[in-house]
C-alpha cells in the first residue's frame, strides 16, 4: 500500500514543479519589462549606474592590407673579382671607393718566373723559326728529306703554342675588373699570396638597386607583378613606394618560397648592398570600407560583437551589435557586416558595460 501512495504522489510533484518554473519565468520577464521601461525613464535600477565611455563614429575610409616580409638591397652588377692564377700578389693599383671600368686592371700577381719563362722559349722560338726557314728553302727546291721539313715545322708550331700559352698566363696575372663600379672592398695585401678563385676585389654598379626578398608558397596567387609596394628602411627610417618588377616562376623546394625584385628609384637616400628592407606587399584595397580598431571587437561562441551607443528616449544604452570581419591589418578590421556610417561605437569602457547600460560618453 505504500509504495502505491508513493508511485501515485510522483507525477503531482512534478506538475506541481514545472507549473512554478513556469509561473517563475512569467515573473522573470514581467520584472526585465519593467526594468527596461524605467531605465528608459530614467529611474530604474541602471540609472543609478550610469558608466562614462568614449565613442567614435562609423565612416567610410580606404582600406589596405599589406603582406610584411623582410629583404635586402641588392645591386644589379655586384662582382667579387677572383684571382686567376696561384703566386704573391705583387701590386694593389686600387682602394675601396675608387671608380672602375671594364678591363681596368685591379691588382696584379706576381709574373717574373712566366716572363723568364717566355724569353727562354722565345729564344727557342727564333732557333726554330731560322731552322724552319732553311728547311723549307731546301724542301721547295727538292733538297733534303720530307722527315727533316717536317721536324722542323713542328718544333716551330709546338713554341709558338708554348709562347702563346705562357702570355695567356701572364695576362691572367692582371687582374682586371669585369664591369663599371665602386671598388667596394679589397681584402688582399701587397705580398700576400693569392690562389685561383680566391677573392681579390669586390666591385659593384649602384646605377641599378633593388631588393630582393623571399615570400612563402601560399603568396603566390596574391603576389604579381606591378603590385604596389611599400619598402621601410628601419635602420634610416626612411620609407619609399615602388612597385614589383619581378616574381619568381621556382618555388624552392627546400623552404616553399618564391623570390622577387622590387627596384628602388634614385633619390636623396644612399643606397647600401644587404641592408635591411621591410618590404609591404599591397595585396587587398577596399577604398570605400568600414574599418574600426580590432581591439573594440569582442569574441563570444556564436560569433564577435561590439558595443554600441543607442538612444532611447532621454538614456543613451549600450547595445550589443554582431559583426562581420573581413581583413586585418596594422590593429584595424574591415567590417563585412553589422555596421553602417553613422553608428556609434563605444571605443573606451566597453570591457566594463553589459548589454542595455546606460552610458554617458564623450566623442
Amino acid at each position: 500500500m505504500a509504495m502505491l501512495a508513493f508511485s501515485c504522489s510522483q507525477p503531482d510533484k512534478k506538475q506541481q514543479l514545472d507549473s512554478l518554473k513556469k509561473q517563475q519565468q512569467e515573473i522573470t520577464d514581467k520584472i526585465d519589462k519593467i526594468e527596461a521601461e524605467l531605465n528608459a525613464e530614467g529611474s530604474g535600477p541602471a540609472a543609478k549606474d550610469i558608466k562614462p565611455v568614449d565613442i567614435s563614429t562609423v565612416a567610410y575610409s580606404n582600406f589596405d592590407h599589406y603582406i610584411e616580409i623582410q629583404g635586402t638591397v641588392k645591386a644589379d652588377d655586384e662582382v667579387i673579382v677572383p684571382s686567376d692564377m696561384a703566386g704573391t700578389i705583387k701590386n694593389i693599383f686600387v682602394t675601396e671607393g675608387d671608380v672602375v671600368k671594364p678591363g681596368q686592371i685591379l691588382a696584379e700577381v706576381d709574373s717574373d718566373v712566366l716572363n723568364k719563362s717566355l724569353d727562354e722559349v722565345k729564344t727557342s722560338y727564333e732557333l726554330a723559326s731560322t731552322v724552319y726557314e732553311r728547311q723549307k728553302r731546301l724542301w721547295d727546291q727538292k733538297v733534303g728529306s720530307e722527315i727533316q721539313f717536317l721536324q722542323a715545322k713542328s718544333n716551330k708550331e709546338s713554341l709558338e703554342n708554348r709562347m702563346a700559352t705562357i702570355e695567356e698566363q701572364i695576362s691572367k696575372t692582371k687582374i682586371k675588373s669585369p664591369i663599371r663600379g665602386t671598388v667596394e672592398e679589397v681584402p688582399v695585401k701587397v705580398g700576400q699570396m693569392a690562389l685561383p678563385g680566391s677573392p681579390v676585389a669586390r666591385v659593384v654598379n649602384f646605377s641599378n638597386v633593388k631588393v630582393e626578398a623571399d615570400l612563402a608558397e601560399s603568396y603566390s596567387s596574391k603576389v604579381k607583378v606591378g603590385n604596389s609596394v611599400r619598402i621601410h628602411f628601419p635602420d634610416v627610417n626612411e620609407e619609399i613606394l615602388s612597385q614589383i618588377s619581378f616574381t619568381g616562376k621556382y618555388i624552392n623546394p627546400t623552404n616553399r618560397t618564391f623570390s622577387i625584385e622590387v627596384p628602388l628609384k634614385p633619390g636623396n637616400m644612399e643606397y647600401r648592398v644587404n641592408m635591411v628592407a621591410v618590404v609591404k606587399i599591397n595585396d587587398y584595397n577596399n577604398p570605400q570600407a568600414i574599418s574600426i580598431p580590432v581591439n573594440v571587437i569582442q569574441n563570444t561562441r556564436n560569433g564577435k560583437y561590439v558595443y554600441l551607443v543607442k538612444v532611447s528616449g532621454k538614456n543613451s544604452v549600450a547595445t550589443k551589435q554582431s559583426v562581420e570581419v573581413g581583413q586585418i591589418y596594422n590593429g584595424m578590421a574591415e567590417i563585412v557586416s553589422g555596421l553602417t556610417p553613422g553608428d556609434k561605437i563605444i571605443s573606451q569602457g566597453y570591457q566594463t558595460i553589459n548589454d542595455g547600460q546606460l552610458v554617458s560618453f564623450s566623442e
